[in-house]
């Protein structure tokens, strides 16, 4: 497989790289990213574009790929509603588009999150229910991922300085969540494979629950 991954220096998306890496089927990997991975490998080509908005400098090179891992997101603190709106749902949207026009026979694997609604009072959830809704009304196969708590492993940490501390401290009462609560938490590592498993099957399902993830990542 050639895997797309966007959003491979955050936390998930670091996860979401090293299984792709480690994968024996998938042959190339491409990290779009507004800054370089910072990982070396035989089979990885880095694609920067710092504005996700302006895909012309690398749009040729966004093909051919059997799937593109969409992983970039934004930080869940210090944004705007507007400014998280824009980065959950205006780029989402036309990286996948790109995608879609470049990649027509490739499938689009979205990192969304638990209770995603277009509907939703809760605006995070709103904006992730939204691209939701438009990615499902591309041309191409698309799968949304939603996980609950996510747990980084194997010396992951998040590129915010506030969520890494918070994740650092609360290391402890995760490993303890994702036990007592493996519907609601799952792991970087379980992501990642999750997502592989979901590009190697000839039907997946459009929404894949925490629980999915879980099963798919073990």
């Amino acid at each position: 497989m050639r895997i797309l991954i966007t959003g491979a220096t955050g936390l998930v998306g670091q996860g979401v790289l090293r299984e792709c890496l480690r994968a024996p089927d998938v042959e190339h990997v491409a990290v779009l990213g507004r800054r370089a991975s910072g990982m070396q490998a035989s089979r990885l080509e880095e694609l920067v574009c710092p504005d996700f908005a302006d895909l012309g400098s690398i749009r040729e090179h966004m093909a051919p790929f059997d799937a593109c891992f969409y992983c970039a997101g934004a930080p869940l603190v210090g944004m705007s509603t507007a400014a998280y709106r824009h980065v959950t749902v205006d780029l989402t949207v036309h990286v996948a588009e790109v995608f879609a026009q470049r990649n027509p026979g490739g499938r689009f694997l979205y990192i969304s999150g638990a209770h995603a609604d277009a509907a939703s009072r809760v605006s995070l959830l709103r904006a992730k229910g939204e691209a939701e809704r438009a990615l499902r009304a591309l041309p191409i196969t698309t799968v949304m991922l939603r996980p609950g708590g996510i747990r980084p492993v194997e010396g992951i940490r998040s590129p915010h300085r506030p969520l890494d501390l918070l994740y650092r401290l609360g290391a402890p009462a995760l490993a303890l969540a994702e036990h007592l609560l493996p519907g609601q938490m799952t792991t970087t590592a379980r992501v990642g494979r999750a997502l592989l498993a979901l590009a190697r099957d000839p039907s997946p399902p459009a929404v894949v629950e925490n629980d999915a993830i879980n099963r798919l990542g073990e």
